[in-house]
């Protein structure tokens, strides 16, 4: 039987320490307190840190944190073949000798429950703590990210947007189940067998609302959101469209979390024609290569969003790069008498809501938008001319209404209808 040694953490153990790590993650239900970057960050940076090896090999870690007089052990992880056999006592022995160098009198340790190093704890005379309660509010966007957020045009939006998304009930539904709650939810996700989304497609005509859900999903989760333009990614490829898209996909790389969204992306992922003139055809090549590595990420979401599903080349809708492609539609009289009710705000009261909804039948939210802004500044400068203090009432609402185009039409909605048929996937 090979014996174990323990020595000082080495930067050239840092792989190694890595996989371990990883062993860890597979075996244990709870995600860690403290991320493999920090703890490694500390250990390269002079915090007590010890590892044990057999040979040369690497068969266990473990990294503290001291602060005054109080030290944190912050990991404890053991190669699985060399687990129960008193490696991680001995490995926490070392750790409170190196913390009382530092002056630590007060040890603690935060581990999820469970995790490896726990059973390791108890016998070395740590006691669980009932009663506490264990805070975190984790910030998506490091410092170093903040800057190359900005270069990408990206912010972090409100909190909110979810919530305040009125009507489309249908669509919020489909869209929570599929893509927020497993992503929002990953290790549940995982015990049933789920796997979390990274890329999807939101299909239907102008103007129902897919960059609104997409900015609402990024508010849901808190994840900082990048919108990718392909008219502005034109204007700016030095070395043509193709390299535009690889190099900010590069960039985004270096996020540690995103939600992506490219709207009309049937401008660079559209039909190729098969020849080799045809000047979309590297760019859609290179948008179909760059989509399996943003997949490879954990805490990264793409959302496309298109008007026409059938434009779309084939091999871009393959379920292997989406994983969704979800109809978003006009809105129903319930949906629409929402989305009234949203932009009437406390007028409301004094409003037929139900004719307005009737008179609507073929708008977007964003043709109700419109009609509720135009009537309500009818209102405003009816009183600015008579000074009667007299609210907007169903016939300015009316009026504008007449005077808005639809963005729906009779072909459009026979066309998307045919379009869920033929390509929708939930």
């Amino acid at each position: 039987m090979p014996t174990w040694r323990l020595r000082d953490f080495r930067d050239d153990d840092l792989d190694r320490a890595i996989q371990i790590w990883d062993q860890d993650r597979q075996a244990d239900d709870s995600p860690p307190v403290f991320l493999v970057s920090e703890v490694m960050a500390a250990a390269r940076t002079g915090s007590p840190a010890v590892v044990a090896v057999v040979g040369d090999d690497m068969v266990g870690m473990a990294v503290a944190q001291a602060q005054d007089e109080r030290g944190w052990i912050t990991l404890v992880a053991l190669a699985a073949t060399w687990r129960n056999r008193g490696i991680g006592s001995a490995l926490i022995g070392e750790l409170e000798r190196r913390l009382r160098v530092h002056g630590v009198r007060r040890i603690g340790a935060l581990l999820a429950p469970g995790a490896t190093g726990t059973t390791a704890l108890e016998n070395s005379g740590y006691r669980a703590r009932d009663g506490l309660i264990f805070y975190e509010k984790v910030e998506h966007l490091g410092a170093s990210d903040a800057g190359l957020l900005a270069e990408l045009g990206g912010r972090v939006l409100p909190q909110g947007l979810w919530r305040a998304l009125a009507g489309m009930e249908r669509e919020k539904e489909a869209i929570e189940r599929r893509i927020v709650l497993p992503v929002a939810e990953p290790a549940l996700a995982d015990r049933y067998g789920v796997t979390p989304p990274k890329a999807v497609i939101l299909f239907g005509p102008p103007g129902t609302g897919k960059t609104s859900f997409a900015k609402a999903v990024a508010s849901r989760l808190e994840w900082p959101f990048v919108e990718l333009f392909p008219s502005r990614l034109a204007a700016a490829a030095a070395g043509g469209l193709a390299t535009s898209l690889r190099d900010t996909f590069a960039d985004l790389a270096e996020l540690e979390t995103v939600l992506l969204f490219i709207d009309e992306v049937e401008e660079i992922a559209g039909v190729r024609s098969g020849l080799a003139v045809d000047p979309g055809h590297g760019v859609t090549n290179e948008l179909l290569k760059l989509i399996p590595g943003f997949r490879d990420h954990d805490d990264r979401l793409l959302i496309c969003a298109t008007n026409s599903v059938r434009s779309l080349d084939p091999a871009f809708l393959r379920p292997g790069r989406f994983d969704y492609v979800i109809p978003v539609g006009p809105p129903d009289p319930v949906a629409r008498a929402a989305i009234w009710q949203r932009y009437l705000g406390p007028v409301v009261e004094g409003v037929e809501l139900q004719r307005l909804v009737a008179a609507s039948e073929m708008f977007t939210p964003a043709d109700i938008e419109f009609a509720a802004r135009k009537g309500a500044h009818a209102a405003f400068e009816r009183e600015v001319a008579d000074r009667r203090d007299a609210p907007a009432r169903t016939e300015d609402y009316l009026a504008a209404i007449a005077d808005t185009r639809p963005t729906l039409t009779d072909q459009a909605l026979t066309e998307f209808r045919e379009d869920i048929e033929d390509y929708a996937r939930l």
